[in-house]
């Protein structure tokens, strides 16, 4: 990848603590800065020092943070963990560390926020809801979280939205993520590399060593344990255990518990011990599978018993690259056992199938992902010419957001509306109708005499991807259908896609899910729109167009002339729509702060709440007074 990118990794698990994700994170990391990208990486912590230090890097607002992640990926403690483990009940995220991540992301210009298991409560979840960066995440465990996928499906669902690329480290994480949340989850299976042999020499006196590393839950350490008295087996063995919770309290027979030890993991590491292993026992019953582990010493060349889970299988090749038993069976945990003690060549054969996999091919695999994603934005540059052009016309305010009595649910006129916009000092105005563009006709036909430029335009509503602009179209184009369709349709006109209102879901709008399939089409978004009943939606339509560079813009949305003007965009005039483009470039955004349950109260007595014979009579009224006027 030519261009270098400024990455952010983020993970719901305390740094300190080993878990595959942070493996894959760190990894991952290594590689990345190797190659050139600057690489943060965001993580809860178990020291409150740590906390402290990160909160207080991120508050001190340099704006230089990413500075220091280029010669190895920075990490950055912002708050202590919860647990975020499938099935572990977890409180709500701490208010200050929500804080932390939303200073991190106001002033860190990052091109990637990776973010590893995104459910919630977590840091993960939290800056996911901040970022405004694009989004790629990554599913890691297989297994059910029922709070997500079935209490608060569509509130995760909604969250999800804002994931610009979605992977699964398993076949088996795919299927049950795409069966809650459907997308695409192309696999971005960690890395397994080959490691080193740390055996001892085979001899019959000598141990074999079985490793058990204590990831997975603590039941599954104790099912081993208990299975150690049912081993048949002449032959001398030795069962290391990695454990940073110390010893196991299931009671072992004297000549048994001789032949246990268990090791820190924080003294030896994970690859040293899987290099030194001739078994690797895994027994997880699948509330906190570890398949990454099985590839590793699959990989190191251990022979592996696994419990019968379906992303163990996929991991084992269903047997081919290691022996199964059923979850919770210690006796044939056992038996498995006592095969690969007492069967030499089995032992080798599983031992010698392994399919090694780099963290360079990950890294290789992770940035065609991020490369994908980047190629979506709109160029920074534009037309130098035509800026220096541009730049010597007077700047105008713009409203692009207008309704007349064209619409079904407006009753101002065209010259009311033409007459207000100039009293407001608005010089250009797109008068875009709910599915009709004769209001932006007949305003564009008497424009001239009120010295207000119009825009031919229209807002129509799509079958079931709420609404889009067309700007600068010249037919009228139908409602109802896709949205694909709609813009297809806007551009045959060389018209400009201008999207409202994206995420108001008080309304039926395009929602992520919805734009990212045309991002590539969108000229424009309406950042600002008084009339949305939470300043939260216009919020997230500001994130959508800072992350994908498309041109902000802003419109009133006024279905009464007294809204007409509270947003308007102040640029360079321009004719036609290249010129406008450009012009929108460097154009600030100005808004007047309105009642909105004014308005909606004004908008109901002009429309609803007065019969259409009387709305006849008061349109021509006001269009009467505003001729004369003219």
């Amino acid at each position: 990848m030519d261009q270098k990118l400024s990455i952010a990794q983020v993970t719901p698990f305390a740094w300190e603590l080993p878990s595959e994700v942070n493996e894959f994170v760190g990894r991952v990391g290594d590689e990345l800065v190797a190659r050139g990208h600057r690489v943060v990486i965001i993580a809860p912590s178990t020291s409150a020092a740590k906390v402290r230090d990160g909160r207080r890097l991120i508050r001190s607002g340099t704006g230089e943070l990413l500075d220091g992640a280029g010669g190895s990926p920075l990490v950055v403690a912002v708050g202590q963990s919860l647990e975020a483990a499938p099935g572990r009940r977890r409180l709500a995220l701490p208010s200050d560390t929500t804080r932390t991540l939303g200073a991190f992301f106001e002033q860190t210009p990052l091109d990637i926020c990776h973010l590893h298991e995104p459910f919630a409560p977590s840091i993960t979840s939290a800056a996911l809801r901040a970022s405004s960066s694009l989004n790629v995440g990554s599913f890691h465990a297989p297994a059910e979280r029922h709070v997500a996928t079935q209490v608060t499906r569509k509130l995760v669902r909604s969250l999800f939205g804002r994931l610009d690329a979605r992977t699964a480290s398993y076949g088996t994480t795919a299927a049950m993520m795409k069966r809650h949340f459907p997308a695409e989850y192309p696999l971005l299976s960690p890395g397994a590399p080959a490691l080193k042999s740390k055996r001892e020499p085979a001899g019959e006196n000598t141990p074999l060593r079985i490793v058990f590393v204590d990831e997975e839950e603590r039941p599954a350490l104790r099912l081993l344990l208990r299975s150690l008295r049912l081993i048949t087996s002449d032959r001398p063995w030795e069962l290391v255990v990695s454990s940073s919770s110390g010893r196991a309290s299931t009671p072992l027979r004297a000549e048994i518990a001789a032949c246990v030890s268990y090791v820190d993991p924080r003294e030896a590491s994970t690859d040293d011990l899987l290099a030194s292993a001739d078994i690797l026992v895994a027994a997880s019953s699948g509330a906190m599978p570890q398949p990454a582990l099985l590839a590793r010493a699959s990989a190191a060349g251990a022979a592996v018993v696994a419990s019968r889970l379906p992303v163990y299988e996929e991991v084992l090749g269903d047997g081919e690259r290691g022996l199964l038993f059923p979850p919770r069976e210690l006796t044939t945990l056992a038996a498995q056992i006592s095969r690969l003690l007492n069967d030499d060549a089995l032992r080798e054969r599983l031992g010698a199938s392994a399919k090694p996999r780099s963290w360079e091919q990950v890294a290789d695999e992770l940035e065609q992902i991020y490369q994908q994603v980047a190629g979506r934005r709109k160029p920074l540059e534009g037309n130098p010419a035509l800026a220096r052009k541009l730049a010597l016309r007077p700047l105008i305010d713009v409203d692009l957001h207008m309704h007349t009595d064209h619409s079904h649910d407006c009753a101002t006129p065209v010259e009311s509306l033409l007459e207000t916009a100039r009293d407001r000092g608005l010089g250009a105005i797109a008068v875009t109708e709910h599915n009709e563009i004769s209001g932006a006709v007949a305003a564009a036909a008497i424009c001239e005499q009120y010295g207000v430029k119009v825009i031919l335009a229209e807002e129509v509503k799509t079958a079931n991807q709420g609404e889009v602009i067309g700007l600068f179209i010249k037919e009228k184009i139908e409602r109802g259908m896709t949205l694909v369709e709609t813009v297809a349709e806007i551009k045959r006109q060389g018209g400009l896609v201008y999207v409202p209102h994206p995420f108001d879901r008080m309304h039926a709008i395009p929602d992520y899910e919805h734009l990212l399939p045309i991002v590539d089409q969108i000229d424009l978004i309406e950042i600002y729109n008084p009339r949305v009943a939470l300043d939260s939606f216009n919020e997230e339509a500001a994130r959508f167009a800072a992350k994908y560079r498309i041109p902000a813009a802003a419109g009133s949305d006024s279905h009464v002339t007294q809204g007409l003007g509270t947003a308007r965009v102040r640029m360079r005039d321009f004719d036609g729509p290249e010129e406008f483009l450009e012009s929108l470039r460097e154009a600030e955004i100005h808004t007047t702060p309105t009642n909105y349950v004014y308005v909606q109260a004004l908008k109901f007595i002009q429309t609803k709440a007065t019969p259409e014979s009387a709305r006849r009579v008061a349109r021509k009224r006001k269009a009467r007074r505003s001729a004369r006027k003219r």
